[in-house]
């Protein structure tokens, strides 16, 4: 029995439920239906990341396979995705030259690396540092990312390379002696976009995306598109993605890539997270990020090894499985079925995709990324997380095309903010309201249970950010009235204590008894009590001094007046 368990751990795949005549049937509709749409999308974000058109088909083959094997979320589509292609592109761009061997090479080494520290992580059950990418980080980030994807595929949508050229008149001479090429060019993404856009609106339901790309196919074909001197996809080797063992590179270049890995794990499993979370709510189902994480990585290990790039969780394929009606992770199969046969007989239909089409393609999700509102939101919430938001924006912007600077800048200040937060902690005199609970006595004009009794309550963990406050709080409170000669300590708040909170309790009890004051202390948590007798601390109070609640302390030393 344990075997079992053992084998299941190591191969959840294991766990799928035995498929039925019916689930098959609605799960080969939905992966055929995810197959058209992957397809040419994994043409379109090959380009984005800079990588020759054949590498998207391969990061959708294998990755994808190895992804839902080991993953938790059944209907999680692994593949090509804009933000890790995007974060491909701004990694390299410093690097090589875009889908030159060099970059290639690159790539798979980035995809080995942001796999393996995804690997790591779900293997050790650290899937909660994903969390240190806080929500005013990904607002930030993505907004920015989705600004750059649109601004970077403008020139060709457009057909015009230098399109942010800082000489615009000659921009414009050179597009008035030849204006057919720019023309032609721009109708093909113009009506694109446009027709996709109709398509989301009005027909949901109907595979626009497929239908769109074969017809700017066979349009290029038909009205010689690249011979005229339009730019198409052109030649896709047939076949099996060839595995491979990554090239040789530089050391500078290996650590180039390790922060920017490190970003692209934590960002990409974000991004699959937002999938995981809506797909589980959706379908009434658990899933393990320490697990989907381990997915996340051998699929991009699996991907780099493919010759590809780093894949991730596609929300809008993994909503599309969802919305097709697929059960199972057996949709996936059909989903790579799909272009398996893609790969080995139809490579040569996607030679006249016009590159404006797919740079339709890339744009037209894009308009989802973008939620200006967020940022409103924030600063309604919290000062400090819009202002997080914004310069994790303006940072992501303005670095490119090293995005991963802006993430890095966006955590350091989350973790700057939290920290200061912590130092600052909530720490009130109390008295007893009418409730019979101990109540913040300023705000509530109460009186003290005692003249000469101080009750001092502390919000928080006492730990090296909060313990030296907590110690000039009491101190100065009891120097400002002589008449104190008591002091209740209410801990029932402190959920933590470490070496140097114990260190300032053992500080201010010698404080008070130099001061002739007697130290109380109630509502000790037990993984606090636990710290305080493992260091020996309460030895050295009476048992009268120490209460297990805040009410029995107000019943002693009130009546003790």
């Amino acid at each position: 029995m344990n075997s079992a368990f053992d084998i299941k751990r190591f191969f959840p795949f294991l766990r799928w439920p035995r498929p039925t005549l019916a689930t098959l049937k609605n799960d080969a509709w939905a992966g055929l239906s995810v197959g058209m749409v992957l397809i040419p999308q994994a043409v379109a974000y090959a380009t984005l990341a800079g990588m020759p058109a054949a590498t998207g088909l391969y990061a959708a083959l294998i990755p994808s396979l190895v992804g839902v094997l080991w993953g938790s979320s059944a209907l999680l589509a692994v593949g090509p995705a804009a933000l890790s292609s995007l974060l491909v592109f701004g990694s390299l761009s410093p690097l090589a030259v875009p889908a030159s061997e060099q970059w290639v090479a690159l790539a798979i080494w980035l995809s080995i690396y942001s796999g393996a520290i995804q690997f790591l992580l779900g293997a050790f059950r650290l899937g909660r540092l994903s969390n240190l990418v806080s929500q005013p980080v990904i607002v930030g980030f993505i907004n920015a990312a989705a600004i750059i994807i649109m601004m970077s595929q403008l020139p060709t949508l457009l057909g015009i390379v230098d399109i942010f050229s800082s000489n615009p008149l000659r921009v414009f001479e050179r597009i008035s002696a030849a204006p057919s090429h720019m023309l032609m060019t721009t109708a093909f993404g113009a009506g694109t976009l446009l027709l996709l856009a109709l398509g989301k609106r009005f027909f949901p339901r109907f595979p626009t995306i497929l239908f769109v790309t074969i017809l700017a196919t066979v349009l290029s074909w038909a009205l010689g598109y690249a011979a005229a001197g339009g730019e198409v996809v052109g030649d896709i080797a047939k076949g099996l993605p060839p595995l491979v063992l990554p090239s040789a590179i530089s050391f500078e270049q290996h650590r180039e890539l390790w922060s920017a890995g490190l970003v692209l794990a934590l960002i990409s499993f974000t991004e699959a997270m937002s999938s995981c979370r809506v797909l589980a709510r959706k379908r009434r189902e658990r899933w393990d990020e320490n697990q989907e994480l381990i997915g996340q990585g051998l699929a991009k290990v699996a991907s780099g090894f493919s010759g590809a790039f780093p894949v991730s969780g596609s929300f809008s394929r993994s909503a599309l499985n969802l919305y097709a009606g697929a059960t199972s992770a057996w949709a996936t199969v059909f989903t790579l079925i799909c272009v398996l046969v893609c790969l080995l007989f139809f490579t040569d239909l996607l030679y006249y995709v016009p590159r404006s089409a797919l740079a339709a393609l890339i744009i037209m999700p894009v308009f989802s990324l973008f939620d200006f509102g967020a940022f409103k939101r924030l600063f309604s919430i919290s000062r400090d997380d819009g202002a997080i938001a914004v310069v994790t924006f303006v940072v992501t912007i303005a670095a490119m095309p090293r995005l991963h600077w802006g993430v890095m800048v966006g955590i350091t200040l989350t973790m700057v903010s939290y920290l200061y937060r912590h130092m600052q902690p909530r720490i009130i005199e109390v008295s007893q309201h009418a409730d019979g609970t101990l109540r913040d006595r300023q705000r509530f004009d109460l009186p003290r249970l005692a003249d000469d009794l101080l009750v001092v309550r502390i919000d928080a963990a006492l730990n090296f950010l909060t313990g030296g406050v907590l110690d000039h709080f009491v101190v100065e409170q009891c120097s400002r009235d002589p008449q104190i000669r008591r002091l209740l300590l209410c801990v029932g708040s402190v959920n933590d204590i470490d070496a140097t909170g114990v260190d300032t309790l053992e500080s201010l009890q010698i404080t008070l008894k130099s001061m002739g004051i007697d130290l109380y202390v109630s509502a000790i948590k037990k993984q606090v009590w636990d710290v305080l007798e493992d260091a020996r601390w309460l030895e050295g109070l009476p048992p009268t001094h120490i209460f297990m609640t805040d009410r029995e302390a107000i019943e002693a030393l009130a009546a003790a007046r």
